[in-house]
């Protein structure tokens, strides 16, 4: 049912499917009827009222970086692409001999011995300690302790106990991370200092390249919907805005963008991976209005608009509208109030 409202001498008509008509006087009180508009009521009521766009992303995993190699040599063994490597697991294997991950913010940028101090040495002490190995104090001293502890280490590992450690053995990554392409397969020589896989992080977060004059929309710690693949809808927050637009394409088809990372945090999104979705973000926020469905409303003819208020009768009050979203619209106007009734098409 559609219904429009149109003046006409001193009433208004608003005019209802399969054409019959409510009149009103220009007071607002009812002149005639004919087939009367089946409605039903609902009530104004008052709370936050949001706006939202939507935009397109692509679900896919955190921390996506390079992992180059410390080892020069025939690669003997490497990951499946979609694996996943934890602290203590094999990267891949060189010559024979494995390339350990552990978990650091610093890289492996030398060779650590007796003697040696500093914050990579109290990086790997904590990774041997997580790994079960005791005998140590967790410090940024290399001592014998460690030495011994290193030894330990490398010979459950099959590497020679040097009681050294180097790049060669041991990669220091963020934590976990999934295979995502594997540079250097069985077979293939690796080589000191260049990519021989790309990896990220495990934890599934969804990135948009939002048009840059849209940046306004993302706002870090802002709460998101996520349409995923299947039609399954889940909250994300808006983790990271970037600070840096990057431009694509050339002539008309140039498009200027910045990145946004939405986390999922504990949502269930299956195993898609690098999959489209749908993106809803907050345009605007209006907090507590005074709302109802947008099919409440009533074009004037002559300008503005107008709702049907059912208290005991029909009547039409004058309203200004104000912000849409959700279905909804922000009014106001004389006795429109909390807890009033109008009327909407009934179903």
């Amino acid at each position: 049912m559609r219904r429009g409202v149109v003046a006409g001498g001193v009433a208004v008509v608003v005019v209802v499917g399969g054409g019959s008509a409510l009149a009103w006087t220009a007071e607002g009180g009812e002149a005639r009827a004919g087939n009367a508009a089946k409605l039903r009521a609902v009530a104004v009521s008052r709370g936050d009222l949001v706006d939202t766009e939507t935009v397109d992303g692509k679900l896919t995993h955190d921390g996506v970086r390079e992992v180059w190699a410390g080892a020069s040599g025939v690669v003997t063994w490497a990951p499946g692409q979609g694996a996943v490597v934890k602290r203590g697991g094999t990267l891949l294997r060189v010559a024979g001999e494995p390339v350990t991950l552990m978990y650091g913010g610093s890289p492996m940028y030398r060779v650590l011995k007796n003697g040696d101090s500093g914050n990579d040495v109290r990086q790997l002490e904590r990774n041997l300690r997580a790994l079960g190995y005791g005998g140590l104090t967790v410090d940024e001293e290399f001592t014998a302790a460690t030495e011994n502890v290193v030894k330990e280490w490398q010979d459950d590992r099959g590497l020679e106990q040097t009681g050294m450690v180097d790049g060669a053995q041991v990669v220091f990554l963020d934590g976990a991370v999934q295979i995502r392409e594997v540079k250097a397969p069985e077979g293939k020589q690796a080589v000191k200092g260049q990519p021989v896989l790309t990896v990220a992080g495990t934890r599934r977060v969804v990135r948009v390249d939002l048009d840059a004059d849209r940046q306004d929309l993302a706002r870090k710690g802002a709460k998101v919907s996520v349409e995923l693949p299947g039609g399954k809808k889940v909250e994300g927050t808006i983790s990271d805005v970037g600070e840096v637009a990057e431009s694509t394409g050339e002539g008309q088809e140039k498009k200027t963008t910045i990145g946004v990372e939405i986390s999922l945090g504990g949502a269930g999104t299956g195993r898609f991976d690098e999959a489209p979705v749908s993106v809803e973000l907050e345009s605007e926020r209006r907090e507590g209005v005074l709302s109802v469905p947008v099919e409440a409303l009533l074009a004037l003819r002559e300008g503005g608009f107008g709702v049907e208020v059912m208290d005991g009768g029909r009547r039409l009050v004058a309203v200004e509208a104000g912000a849409f979203g959700g279905g909804r619209v922000e009014i106001a106007g004389a006795g429109i109030a909390e807890g009033v009734r109008v009327g909407v098409p009934a179903e």
